[in-house]
């Protein structure tokens, strides 16, 4: 199948026709926008490496809880459904619009031998018939792909896909981004520019061989986006100082980095890549949140480029650890627990980063939140039989009373 006819009719109007300036966000004093983890669909790759059908919804099913207390394993409320059927996406969008979420950012994937898990936004959302409710924006996750699902205690997991890249990949990176993804009505855009980020900048590098040589590919990416009709490419970088998934690189001297890769903005994934679990089995939503608050405080000035501030649901990574295996403290994904975030602490530290962006000063007031459906590492804003829609009911009173 031609990838150039995935849009469908959704996507066959004449976008050409549309002015990039007449896209832009104009009317939001807030923009909040959830991550998205597009592994609930059956991907080849997955099949491959797991067998028929799999999909990371058996690991949700097969979690169990693993010390007194442990709430395992969590029940989506509207069941194992499969995000790639577009009228299973449609009722995420509806509940994502209806409680003030703005926009998806996509965990995205593309490896030196092509994409992965692309389904959930190529045939789930795309083609859902409300699509026009939520923009979108892509988060290239070019992390090394490892076999955490799930992870042996006694073993390191195997590396089934490099993310570093080559520049003729990046350039098919990119060059589908622009043709397939900027130019669709409901892409998201910071002053008529496409928002693009990527998960590892170290990693980003590493492809490369230079700083020099990655600025150079982000300068060109930004060339291409120009000669496409847009004023510019909105370039942002997800940083963290804390390692987290296997072979993770700490950033460090990060204000002359940024300066010379020209990267307009800065974000966070999740709060645990700034903070520490100080305990073990559980520790502190409030600890974690009060750890991350710190970092928050100084994480501009520190990089020299604005900051877009980040709510974390919960942490519990244990159904991506072997479930025989004893649950030990061993590092991802035999890690603590997050225990006490509750909706209305949650709504706390909506109410925290509102703030945060009211005295920031920066020109956009974005907040990102993880996540829509990190299921696996207990931190998802999709109902479950638990908690219901109380997460994206407190996302509605902070933002949209």
């Amino acid at each position: 199948m031609d990838r150039r006819m995935f849009l469908g009719a959704a996507g066959a109007a004449t976008l050409a026709s549309i002015a990039p300036s007449a896209l832009a966000n104009t009317s939001a004093k807030y923009q909040v926008a959830a991550y998205y983890f597009g592994n609930y669909h059956v991907d080849p790759r997955n099949e491959h490496a797991h067998g028929p059908k799999w999909t990371e919804w058996n690991l949700v099913k097969n979690a169990t809880p693993r010390f007194p207390g442990h709430h395992q394993p969590k029940v989506p409320l509207w069941g194992y459904k499969d995000e790639s059927d577009a009228q299973v996406f449609a009722q995420k969008i509806d509940a994502a619009a209806d409680h003030g979420l703005d926009a998806f950012i996509f965990d995205w994937y593309w490896y030196n031998d092509g994409p992965f898990l692309e389904r959930a936004l190529e045939k789930g959302f795309l083609h859902a018939p409300n699509r026009e409710r939520l923009k979108f924006a892509i988060m290239w996750a070019n992390h090394n792909w490892t076999d955490i699902h799930p992870a042996k205690l006694t073993a390191p997991p195997f590396l089934q896909f490099p993310g570093a890249v080559t520049a003729e990949t990046f350039r098919r990176i990119t060059d589908h981004c622009i043709e397939q993804y900027f130019r669709q009505p409901n892409y998201w855009l910071i002053e008529g520019c496409p928002y693009f980020s990527v998960y590892e900048l170290m990693r980003f590098i590493e492809s490369f061989g230079s700083r020099t040589a990655a600025a150079e590919q982000i300068a060109e990416f930004r060339e291409r986006v120009k000669s496409a009709g847009f004023p510019d490419l909105h370039f942002n970088a997800v940083v963290w100082g804390e390692q987290l998934l296997p072979a993770q690189t700490e950033i460090s001297d990060l204000k002359p980095l940024l300066h010379e890769l020209n990267i307009d903005s800065i974000g966070s994934y999740v709060w645990i890549h700034h903070t520490q679990f100080r305990t073990f089995p559980t520790v502190s939503y409030d600890d974690i949140a009060q750890q991350y608050e710190k970092y928050r405080a100084t994480a501009a000035a520190k990089a020299g480029k604005p900051y877009f501030p980040n709510v974390t649901v919960g942490w519990d990574s244990s159904p991506r650890a072997c479930q025989t295996d004893t649950f030990i403290n061993r590092g991802y994904p035999f890690t603590a627990v997050i225990e006490g975030n509750t909706p209305e602490r949650f709504g706390s530290y909506l109410e925290s980063a509102k703030a945060f962006l009211d005295a920031s000063g920066n020109r956009h007031k974005i907040l990102t939140i993880n996540s829509w459906n990190e299921w696996t590492e207990g931190s998802y804003l999709e109902p479950d039989t638990e908690r219901r829609l109380g997460y994206l009911e407190q996302i509605a009173r902070v933002f949209r009373p």
